[in-house]
């Protein structure tokens, strides 16, 4: 667990203390909104505080983040991307969930490891970042020493990415977008694709390539998903040539063929549907031939 040196230097506390005055204003994510979330404003993420929609071990996520004990995730309320096929929309969207203190959450992520599982998996961390690097202190000083995973959607703030250099074990950003128009029209984010290359970027120059022990458990890297969305939304011949050139020795990818209308996109025809297994094959086949590797 790489945050335990910081712990131990008092860095991580001055860490903490940096990213508190990067939400009032909030200038968490790229849309930095400039609201004052400490007063209880809503900037476009739709929480001000700290919001778990749910938790506990995961055995759906990648073979080497589940392992035996399964990945420990923790769900959270709100996120700064508006993609109109969330799955999880009632969460994202809606803010579904619970609204919990610092010590809290720390107390989930000790339940977590009490049982078994395999890391503390924070999922749409983004707009929390805050709470959740405070929760972790916290945690540690009560015997945390699971690896921390950065589940996000890629659309992150450089700033923010830096101050989580040596905090964060395994980045697992999922790539969504290769074109402007596709992402502002499904995630009001036109800017996302140069974002998330940046990110990206960023991330393997903090952690590389990923690491598994013994066991094939994942303990540090970046492991970067991509939904492969119908009718070449996700622009995945893109991402299959750009990706070589972010990442570092093997880029390991998880190419996602889950994709099922929800939310707004039933509403769209182009959208509205199942991928096709050609259409899963082609991009397959693109990222394999640019020398990145599948895993499930």
């Amino acid at each position: 667990m790489h945050a335990l040196k910081l712990a131990k230097t008092g860095e991580l506390s001055r860490r903490i203390r940096e990213l508190y005055t990067l939400i009032s204003p909030c200038t968490l994510c790229p849309r930095e909104c400039g609201i004052d979330r400490l007063s209880g404003e809503k900037g476009f993420c739709g929480v001000s505080r700290l919001k778990v929609a749910s938790y506990g071990p995961h055995f759906g996520e990648e073979s080497c983040l589940v392992g035996n004990g399964g990945s420990g995730t923790i769900f959270f309320s709100g996120c700064n991307l508006n993609c109109i096929f969330c799955q999880n929309y009632t969460i994202s969207h809606g803010c579904e969930g619970i609204t919990v203190r610092v010590n809290e959450l720390a107390r989930i992520m000790m339940e977590l490891q009490h049982r078994g599982c395999e890391n503390i998996n924070l999922v749409t961390p983004t707009h929390v970042v805050p709470f959740l690097v405070d929760a972790l202190d916290t945690a540690i000083a009560q015997g945390l020493r699971l690896p921390v995973v950065y589940n996000c959607g890629g659309y992150e703030s450089p700033n923010v990415l830096e101050l989580l250099d040596g905090i964060v074990d395994i980045y697992l950003p999922d790539v969504k977008f290769a074109s402007n128009d596709a992402a502002q029209s499904l995630a009001q984010a036109a800017d996302y694709f140069q974002v998330a290359c940046r990110a990206i970027r960023m991330m393997d120059s903090q952690v590389g390539e990923l690491t598994l022990n013994v066991d094939g458990i994942a303990s540090e890297g970046v492991l970067v998903r991509h939904l492969v969305l119908p009718n070449g939304f996700s622009g995945s011949d893109v991402w299959a040539r750009i990706l070589p050139t972010l990442l570092t020795g093997d880029g390991m990818v998880n190419l996602m063929d889950q994709y099922r209308p929800s939310f707004k996109a039933v509403s769209i025809p182009a959208l509205n549907r199942r991928i096709s297994s050609v259409e899963f094959g082609t991009a397959r086949d693109a990222f394999v031939a640019h020398g990145l590797s599948p895993v499930d």
